[in-house]
C-alpha cells in the first residue's frame, strides 16, 4: 500500500471517530449512554491487554467527562486509579475540566471515595485536581486527605496546599512539622524520598512562613 493510501485511511479513521462520537454524545443525557460507559470502564479497567485498556480508558475519560451525572465522576476517579500514568493523566485533566464547568459534581466524587476509604494512585491525584480548581471548598476537602491513612496521600494532601496558597492551611501544615513518615516524591522520571515534615516545612515556606514553629 502506497504512502499516501495509509495517510488517507488515518484521515478515514479519524472522520469515523468524530463521527460517532457526535452520535453518541447526542444521548449524554439518557441513563442508556451513562450505563454503557460505565460498563466499558469496569472492563478496560480488568482487562489484561494492558496495550487495549489504556486506549480504552484514555479516550472513556474524554467521553465521561461530556456526560453529566455521579456514575461518570465515579468512573472517571475509576480511571484516575489506573497504574498507567497516560491514564492517570487523562483522567486528571478530564476531572479538571469537569470541575471547572461542574465543580460541585466533582466534588461530591471525592467525597464519596473519601466516605469509601478509597486507596491507591488517584487518592494521590485527586488533591492536586482540587487544588488547580481552586473553589472555596478546596481546603475542607483537602483536609480530609491529611488525614488518610497512606502517607503518600498525604504528601500529595501537603504538596497541593502549597500550591492552594490558601493562608487559612498554616495551622494544617504546621501539624505535620514533626511528622517523620518517609515518602517518595515523583517529579517526571527522577524519584526523591523525603520526610512529611519537610513537605510542610517547604509548603509553609511558598505560602510565606518563615517561623515554622
Amino acid at each position: 500500500m502506497a504512502l499516501a493510501d495509509h495517510l488517507s485511511r488515518i484521515f478515514d479513521a479519524d472522520r469515523a471517530m468524530r463521527e460517532a462520537e457526535s452520535s453518541l454524545l447526542k444521548q449524554k443525557r439518557s441513563d442508556e449512554l451513562v450505563t454503557v460507559l460505565a460498563s466499558a470502564t469496569t472492563e478496560a479497567l480488568s482487562m489484561d491487554d494492558r496495550r487495549e485498556a489504556t486506549m480504552r480508558l484514555e479516550r472513556l475519560a474524554d467521553l465521561c467527562a461530556q456526560v453529566p451525572g455521579p456514575e461518570m465522576t465515579d468512573a472517571l476517579i475509576a480511571i484516575l486509579n489506573d497504574d498507567e500514568p497516560r491514564v492517570r493523566v487523562a483522567a486528571g485533566e478530564a476531572l479538571r475540566d469537569v470541575g471547572f464547568e461542574r465543580y460541585a459534581e466533582v466534588a461530591r466524587g471525592i467525597e464519596r471515595a473519601l466516605d469509601r476509604g478509597d486507596a491507591g494512585p488517584a487518592m494521590s491525584e485527586l488533591p492536586w485536581v482540587l487544588a488547580e480548581i481552586a473553589e472555596p471548598s478546596a481546603l475542607p476537602l483537602i483536609r480530609r486527605f491529611l488525614a488518610h491513612s497512606d502517607a503518600n496521600v498525604v504528601a500529595a494532601a501537603i504538596e497541593s496546599l502549597s500550591q492552594l496558597q490558601e493562608p487559612d492551611a498554616v495551622t494544617d501544615l504546621r501539624a505535620f512539622l514533626d511528622d517523620n513518615r518517609v515518602v517518595t516524591i515523583e517529579d517526571f522520571e527522577d524519584e526523591t524520598k523525603t520526610t512529611l515534615g519537610e513537605l510542610a516545612q517547604e509548603a509553609l515556606a511558598a505560602l510565606g512562613v518563615d517561623d515554622a514553629s
